[in-house]
């Protein structure tokens, strides 16, 4: 879930030493009609990179025949569960903010997405680098492995099996995760929010449209409720320092790379809206016709909706819901173009879960984290984004 609308920094209240919201008595940074115009073409291009990569990756995961590469699969229970969890994670940690200090919060923060966001980049360059190698390059595998317990009781904690070509990547990764975690630099924190979104994407699957409209439904409540009922959302994102949101600054003519101005959005936006993108790319593809006529209508919507968010946004000159534009044109336009080409109860008779193997996993439990790079990314953008409550166990498989 979106964690942050695009928005100017400086254009929202500050908050004063005692936790209350006081208006900046400080000139307010003015963006030029340029810098504006550049800060959000950046964000909307960046948002469509992990949905359009995401979801040609997630069709080619969901035939994959190994059951340790299947993705996760949302129910409509899981979906309908979605908006409460996410609203009580949300406001816990807005009440952390509020009770302890920023900084130490932050810092834990800060290494927990250290280590995840290095996986989750280390996953998503996977695919490149494979290709990059030559195939007279020498690729060792290797396990790490760590259970508790013993004999009958011995259960899996950790099972990572990986090669030579992973570790470069995770070498690479590693770089821009020190990199991340000694200056925080926007350039860093996008590049491992683009991960996030694309692992997220790619990995989660909802089984079929009635799910995708349960889940963006309970949402779209969710995301109006707390950016114009509270301001949980906005504080929340101002204090979080984690790559759960894409930034961009305004700035950026004046003052280059070290600009400080930044118009944000939140990871939830692009993922939530992403991932039934994707189960509509995958409903194309079961049709046989050689046509993605209910992708590229989603994803134009996803375009028309994002494009309003920012138009509104900058008009009224106040944080917005993302998904109360996205939910609609997302959902909207394929329906209508089903009801055109007389494919509606097709369409929403469409089960993506039977083209996965019978052992796919299904979210029903909170267990610990094990398995490839991809699920630990999985994990992580769960976590980050609260696009999904609950995490998967799968077992070891070579990226």
């Amino acid at each position: 879930m979106a964690e942050a609308e695009p928005v100017p920094e400086a254009a929202l209240n500050a908050t004063d030493s005692n936790g209350t919201e006081a208006l900046n008595a400080t000139a307010k940074f003015v963006a030029t009609p340029e810098g504006t115009a550049l800060a959000y073409g950046s964000l909307v291009f960046m948002a469509l990179l992990p949905i359009f990569f995401g979801a040609l990756r997630s069709v080619t995961c969901s035939k994959s025949k190994n059951s340790a590469d299947a993705p996760e699969t949302i129910t409509s229970r899981d979906a309908a569960r979605f908006p409460i969890i996410a609203s009580c994670t949300l406001f816990g940690l807005y009440l952390f903010f509020k009770v302890f200090s920023q900084e130490y919060i932050n810092l834990l923060l800060s290494v927990y997405f250290f280590v995840l966001g290095v996986l989750a980049l280390s996953h998503t360059m996977s695919p490149a680098m494979s290709r990059i190698f030559p195939a007279s390059f020498p690729n060792k595998q290797y396990q790490l492995l760590f259970t508790q317990g013993s004999g009958e009781s011995k259960e899996e904690i950790v099972n990572y099996e990986f090669d030579t070509k992973n570790l470069v990547c995770l070498l690479i990764s590693s770089v821009v995760g020190v990199w991340y975690l000694l200056k925080k630099h926007w350039v860093a924190n996008n590049l491992f929010g683009l991960a996030f979104a694309l692992n997220g994407v790619e990995l989660l699957h909802l089984n079929n449209v009635s799910t995708g409209c349960i889940l963006l439904g309970g949402l779209f409540i969710y995301d109006v409720f707390w950016v114009f009922g509270t301001n949980v959302m906005v504080t929340v994102a101002k204090s979080f320092e984690a790559p759960i949101k894409l930034v961009f600054p305004q700035d950026l003519l004046e003052k280059g790379l070290e600009a400080s101005n930044f118009a944000m959005l939140g990871l939830g936006d692009i993922v939530i809206p992403g991932i039934f993108i994707a189960l509509l790319l995958r409903f194309d593809v079961s049709l046989k016709k050689n046509s993605r006529t209910y992708f590229y209508s989603s994803f134009l919507a996803y375009i028309f909706g994002l494009g309003l968010t920012i138009f509104v946004m900058h008009t009224f000159k106040h944080a917005q819901p993302a998904l109360l534009y996205l939910v609609p044109a997302c959902v909207g336009f394929p329906v209508v173009v089903a009801l055109c080409k007389g494919e509606l109860t097709e369409m929403f008779s469409y089960e993506s879960s039977e083209e996965v193997l019978p052992t796919s996993p299904r979210i029903t439990s909170f267990p610990t984290v094990s398995g490839s790079p991809a699920s630990l990314a999985t994990s992580m953008e769960t976590m980050a984004t609260g696009s999904s409550p609950r995490h998967r166990r799968v077992q070891p498989t070579p990226m």
